[in-house]
């Protein structure tokens, strides 16, 4: 995976339709993230068998960086987020460097909407299909509300526990999830501090994702 230098030049206009994706402006959007927790302890692999307990309800904030292609020239984005859920509803902030939204996505059981800045709401019963067709580059929402907590589900529909299966998986629908990097809270519970996610795709060719979390609150 190519390096992706957090504050940037590259980030390109501002989220319009099929254009978020080039459009999230030069520097750092905001991805929001999960966990509320200790500094990096610089761990780099969580090999060893760990419990891992699964949150509906947490805040997490972190750091985003995208490669894709389009047009047949590679495209980078760099930015942050914010990322609240609970047993129902998830809601997604994507963030300009000087903090303004976006983008906001929001996920209930009616189906997913998402919102630009000054423009009117899109719905769709698919999140990842609205947020792919808005951004032109997918965004794997409804897989990143387990992967960011260290779960998943293999190709052959296993389950996965980041840390006691290993650290990479490919997922049942194609993604292949590196867990690069971890971090420890004040009660000992470590959490994934770097995700990095990659998939061939016909829309957009390679796409490689990484995800650093500097934010982690269960509620």
């Amino acid at each position: 995976m190519h390096a992706f230098p957090f504050a940037l030049s590259g980030l390109r206009r501002s989220l319009s339709s099929r254009t978020i994706g080039t459009a999230l402006i030069s520097s750092a959007l905001l991805l929001g993230g999960c966990a509320s927790i200790a500094p990096d302890t610089g761990s780099s692999t969580a090999s060893e068998s760990v419990k891992r307990t699964y949150h509906e309800r947490i805040d997490l904030a972190g750091r985003l960086s995208v490669q894709y292609q389009q047009n047949g020239k590679d495209e980078f984005l760099h930015g942050s987020f914010t990322w609240k859920q609970d047993d129902k509803r998830s809601d997604i902030a994507l963030l300009s460097p000087l903090g303004q939204i976006i983008a906001a996505i929001a996920i209930t059981p009616s189906g997913a909407s998402l919102t630009e800045s000054g423009k009117a709401s899109r719905t769709a019963d698919d999140v990842d299909a609205l947020v792919s067709q808005t951004l032109g580059w997918p965004l794997p929402i409804a897989g990143l509300r387990q992967w960011l907590q260290g779960f998943a589900t293999d190709k052959d529909s296993q389950a996965f526990v980041a840390g006691n299966n290993g650290d990479r998986i490919t997922t049942r629908d194609g993604w292949q999830l590196a867990y690069a990097n971890w971090q420890t809270d004040a009660a000992g519970n470590r959490y994934a501090k770097r995700l990095d996610l990659s998939r061939q795709t016909n829309q957009a060719g390679k796409v490689e994702i990484r995800i650093v979390i500097d934010n982690w609150q269960p509620r």
